[in-house]
């Protein structure tokens, strides 16, 4: 059996998205980040670093394997199931090439971006508008590739996609568009067009509706 601690952020979705793209059963506990329940000591004990989301497999050779970050949890699915990752080579390699985009550019981007606007308890314009910049240049790097690729990694659908996917659906926190983007945005629409995507949002919505 699977579990995910979670609640409607973008890397949350993520896995839910993954689960059901790959045809997983999976138990869903919502953990309110809005009234801090990443930081009790029954959440903190599954990760220390009191983000979400978390996942438990209990069918993995350990007794109970518990594993966070996003990307990772990514990677261990297709893995388990050996879909949404090739195998081997370049196709692979590019899978993993924009994993790492993510995690290094475009997800830092859109959360500072927004934090900045939304959170900092003094506006600091010199952080908005760098931030801002950043993550509208992030955004029009990954249009160009998808000028000329069906998928972000290529001619298929991959985790890399539901990777990216996972913070474009929460694009109005840093207050993003794709009206300038195009390639993106025809590329969206068909990802969000996948049963398994709009199931895997539904899941995660109906956490934030319960709180």
């Amino acid at each position: 059996m699977i579990e995910v601690y979670a609640f409607a952020t973008p890397n949350s979705v993520k896995v839910t998205i993954a689960l059901e793209e790959l045809d997983l059963a999976y138990a869903l506990h919502g953990i309110n980040i809005r009234q801090g329940e990443q930081g009790t000591t029954a959440f903190t004990t599954l990760n220390p670093n009191q983000k979400v989301p978390v996942l438990v497999d209990h069918d993995a050779r350990d007794e109970k394997f518990v594993l966070t970050e996003s990307a990772a949890i990514l990677v261990y699915l297709a893995e388990k199931t050996g879909r949404l990752l090739p195998a081997t080579g370049a196709e692979r390699a590019r899978v993993f090439e924009q994993l790492f985009f993510h995690a290094s550019a475009l997800s830092p981007a859109f959360g500072q971006s927004g934090f900045f606007q939304r959170f900092a308890s003094k506006k600091l314009p010199l952080a908005i508008e760098r931030f801002d910049k950043e993550a509208k240049r992030v955004l029009h790097v990954l249009d160009t590739l998808l000028a000329h690729r069906d998928f972000v990694a290529g001619d298929h659908f991959t985790i890399a996609d539901i990777a990216h996917f996972g913070w474009l659906w929460r694009r109005s926190f840093p207050g993003l568009t794709l009206d300038d983007t195009p390639h993106i945005a025809r590329w969206y629409e068909r990802i969000a067009a996948r049963p398994g995507v709009q199931r895997g949002i539904a899941r995660v919505e109906t956490l934030a509706a319960q709180n």
